[in-house]
This record gives C-alpha cells, sequence and structure tokens, in this order.
C-alpha cells in the first residue's frame, strides 16, 4: 500500500486516538538526517502528535472512510446474526482492544455493535462500558466528519440502530 499524502488541514484517522487534522509538515534535522513530519492534532483531545512522513502506514494513519465504508460500517451496526464472543469477559476484552488499536472503523463498527448487543443479555462489566463508550466516541467523530453532519446526529442515528 503506498503511503498516503497529506495537506495542512487535511483531517486523518489516527488508530485508537480518533481524528486528528494536520495542523502543519514540519522538517526536523535529527542525527545529521533531515526528516519530515505531519504534526497533527488530535480533536477531542488537542494533543499534538508529530509522525514522520515515511512511517505513516506503519503507524495506521489514514483517510476519513469515503461513502461506501461508510455504508458498509452501518451495515455491520444494523447486522443482528452475530455470534458473540462468549470466552471470558477478559479475553473478549482483550480482543475487543486489539481490534479498536487497528484503527479500522470495520473492526471499531464491530466492537460497538458486539457490545450493544451483549448489553441486551446481560450488564456489561466497568471495562466492557468504558470500552463501548470509546468505541461509539471513535466511529461518531470519523462519521460526522464523513457525512459532514454533527455528532448529536451521529449518536442519534447509532442510539436509533440499536433500540430496534
Amino acid at each position: 500500500m503506498a503511503t498516503e499524502e497529506f495537506a495542512v488541514g487535511d483531517k486523518a484517522v489516527y488508530p485508537a486516538q480518533g481524528v486528528a487534522e494536520v495542523v502543519a509538515i514540519d522538517s526536523k534535522e535529527i542525527m545529521g538526517t533531515t526528516m519530515t513530519f505531519y504534526v497533527l492534532r488530535v480533536l477531542d483531545s488537542d494533543k499534538k502528535i508529530m509522525i514522520p512522513v515515511g512511517k505513516v502506514t506503519d503507524v495506521g494513519l489514514r483517510p476519513i472512510m469515503n461513502d461506501k465504508q461508510l455504508e458498509e460500517v452501518y451495515d455491520i451496526l444494523r447486522e443482528r446474526d452475530v455470534d458473540l464472543n462468549t470466552q471470558t469477559w477478559n479475553r473478549r476484552y482483550r480482543a475487543y482492544v486489539e481490534k479498536i488499536q487497528t484503527g479500522s472503523p470495520f473492526e471499531i463498527a464491530e466492537v460497538l455493535r458486539d457490545l450493544h448487543l451483549l448489553e441486551f443479555q446481560k450488564p456489561l462489566s466497568f471495562g466492557e462500558r468504558k470500552m463501548l463508550n470509546n468505541a461509539k466516541r471513535l466511529l461518531v467523530q470519523e462519521l460526522s466528519i464523513a457525512k459532514d453532519a454533527t455528532e448529536d446526529a451521529i449518536n442519534d442515528e447509532i442510539d436509533h440502530i440499536f433500540a430496534a
């Protein structure tokens, strides 16, 4: 996969952190070698992150999902015929953490869906509840930008999908 190119002002998804904006492209000399970095500002935490341009693929930085990917995410959220992970809560939790860390909107949507469906069967543990909230936050952030909608509108859509 070719390295993505981003410009100042672009929004991108940084795995497990959420949507970030490219605020600058900087060059720094490190041990005699000049390296170029994307300077990102994570939207919901204002955290600044510098990523070497050549490491974009390695860290999983990717563009905001397109319309086709957006529809696929909604299909995943609406899917009800799924085998829920019946392992112990801590194994399930580790599997969900791994999925969220991929940064894939599809994996995050699966975590959100599975935890919502599990919640209909039994109360979620504190960790699972936190995981559900984190997955929802990450997905809502990206969906709101991809659809040019407010986060409240996306939250309402997701709540509606799981209310059925």
